[in-house]
């Protein structure tokens, strides 16, 4: 008997795969060029992660321009060109339903190198060589 994950659960198996296959279909067709649109065209666009909506029918695509920089003007070019991108997905993969793409900026590259920095202030290093001198204090104990 199959039981409704409950809301506090991760995604499913199936979710994971079939935001994989559209990361990679998403991907292969930005990097081919397929979509001739010029705002596109002059642009390397990443994509590090897509997630699946529960019924599969919404793609929210995390994406990045090299770089770094006119992440406003990609995200417009993305969003304008959904359509065809969508279009070019569906001859790529083997879906029931393509999924709606959405399209938004990736802030783990940002949210990594603000904790790395947070990890290494002055506090947090203090931190860690206090807990350190303790743990050698109790060993010379034992």
């Amino acid at each position: 008997m199959k039981t409704k994950a409950s809301s506090g659960t991760g995604p499913s198996q199936r979710q994971l795969r079939v935001g994989e296959l559209v990361r990679h279909a998403l991907s292969d067709v930005l990097s081919r060029g397929d979509i001739p649109d010029p705002a596109l065209a002059k642009v390397l666009i990443t994509v590090p992660e897509v997630r699946m909506s529960p019924d599969l029918k919404i793609a929210t695509c995390f994406v990045m321009p090299l770089g770094g920089k006119d992440t406003k003007a990609a995200i417009d070019a993305l969003a304008t060109n959904a359509k065809p991108l969508r279009g070019e997905i569906a001859r790529r993969l083997e879906l029931k339903f393509v999924p709606e793409l959405r399209f938004r900026i990736d802030t783990s590259f940002e949210e990594g190198a603000r904790i790395d920095a947070l990890l290494r202030s002055p506090d947090v290093a203090r931190d860690l060589d206090h807990d350190d001198n303790n743990e050698n204090d109790k060993d010379d104990q034992a």
